[in-house]
């Protein structure tokens, strides 16, 4: 009768998450070996995009092909995969299995020393640990590959998430600089310098490859925060943000990220994008039709349908209700500007005043303003910024008041931009 293994539970680990899934999976338990057990389970990849109990014992394991070595002296055991490698290599950059290696191990037989006594590995994929083991084991020629045209994104991220999941530190910075630097190389006019769309294609369509890529870019978000890699992190949020005029999916990907990390900046940008550019439902049954949240569908009118959570649904009509209360507001009173000294010296600063005020009234109630819809307020701004400078001498302005006049625009929209966030919460004054 095969012995019971011992799952090995890491402190940080990472459990894989299908795509766009708002949950915390990482364990807060300290490093150390389970007690044993009959049976035990796992997780699936993300690649499955769903979460998959697995019982292991039912199956019996088999030896990879490539790392499990002849004169391996520590058996581990992946899903449903043993893989025999080197301690002297796994306890390298103070790992966590350098310290795993040095508990005291009481009675039993050591764990790792054969087959039927494997130390067994939560959290991880086949094929991310045979990712992992080839950059604890490529040759210097085969890791040259990192920094050429073809290089695998997909592996890249296995490397960091597994090495920053058990504490390979000098491999964890090597991978995630190689991302970086893949990202910065595959770059397009299109996007000023911002990884773009032969990476990540922006199709309007639910196509493989728009899934794909939606995957991707979660996993590399996701990454960026396990790791605390800020340049990543900002890299992946600009990315989002651009592909975000470019199809709904992505907005709600963003929408969905933003929430998960709190993600200020990225929060407002995505909630404005939805809230503009769709029509927003939440899960369920109507007239015949059937809606799961994530799902986007072509309508009759023009803007595509998002199935979105109750809660992101009321934090939509938050925020249209809040702008469009900031911009009844906004309308009635101008923005505010201190008048230049050389005004009240050499024009009559009233009339300064009401000049403004008028140009103010006028623009506000202008064709193009009002063809925007009421709670699109940077839109509407932004109509008023080209007609303020279209304005020309035609005025009963100071110069230089038209000037902080302009300015007081460019501070209002400003201002609204970095408040966005709080418009789209739940809770609040309304």
């Amino acid at each position: 009768m095969e012995s019971p293994v011992t799952p090995f539970v890491p402190v940080d680990e990472f459990s894989p998450e299908p795509d766009m899934v708002i949950e915390d999976q990482r364990p807060q338990s300290p490093l150390r070996k389970r007690a044993r057990h009959s049976s035990f389970s796992v997780t699936a990849s993300e690649s499955g995009h769903s979460r998959v109990m697995v019982s292991e014992e039912s199956k019996d394991p088999v030896r990879d092909d490539t790392y499990y070595m002849t004169d391996g002296s520590c058996v581990l055991r992946v899903q449903n995969t043993l893989f025999n490698v080197h301690r002297t290599i796994l306890s390298k950059d103070q790992s966590f299995f350098g310290c795993m290696f040095t508990l005291p191990q009481g009675e039993s037989k050591e764990e790792g020393m054969s087959d039927d006594q494997p130390i067994v590995l939560h959290g991880d994929t086949v094929e991310e640990f045979r990712h992992f083991l080839w950059a604890l084991y490529a040759l210097p020629s085969e890791l040259m590959i990192v920094r050429s045209p073809k290089t695998d994104l997909s592996r890249l991220i296995d490397i960091a998430k597994v090495s920053s999941k058990y504490t390979f530190k000098s491999t964890e910075t090597w991978a995630l600089d190689a991302i970086q630097e893949y990202l910065e190389r595959n770059t397009s006019p299109l996007f000023s310098g911002n990884p773009l769309i032969r990476i990540f294609p922006t199709l309007n369509t639910r196509s493989s490859a728009l899934l794909e890529s939606e995957g991707q870019i979660a996993r590399l978000i996701r990454l960026a925060q396990m790791c605390s890699h800020s340049r990543l992190l900002d890299t992946m949020v600009q990315l989002l943000q651009k592909l975000m005029s470019d199809s709904l999916h992505y907005s709600y990907l963003a929408m969905v990220i933003a929430d998960e990390f709190n993600i200020r900046d990225l929060r407002g940008a995505a909630y404005l994008q939805v809230m503009q550019t769709s029509v927003f439902v939440c899960p369920g049954e109507s007239n015949s039709h059937t809606y799961v949240e994530g799902d986007i569908q072509e309508t009759s009118e023009g803007p595509q349908r998002l199935v979105v959570s109750p809660v992101q649904q009321l934090r939509l009509l938050s925020g249209y209700h809040r702008l469009a209360k900031a911009w009844e507001r906004l309308r009635a009173v101008p923005p505010q500007f201190d008048h230049a000294p050389s005004c009240g010296a050499t024009w009559h600063q009233h009339g300064c005043t009401q000049s403004w005020t008028d140009f103010w009234k006028e623009k506000t109630k202008s064709e193009g303003v009002l063809s925007l819809g009421s709670a699109n307020v940077l839109g509407r701004l932004a109509i008023i910024v080209k007609e303020f400078d279209k304005w020309g001498s035609a005025t009963y302005m100071h110069h230089d008041c038209k000037s902080a006049a302009r300015r007081s625009i460019h501070e209002k929209v400003k201002q609204i931009q970095e408040a966005l966030p709080d418009y789209f919460s739940e809770g609040g004054e309304y």
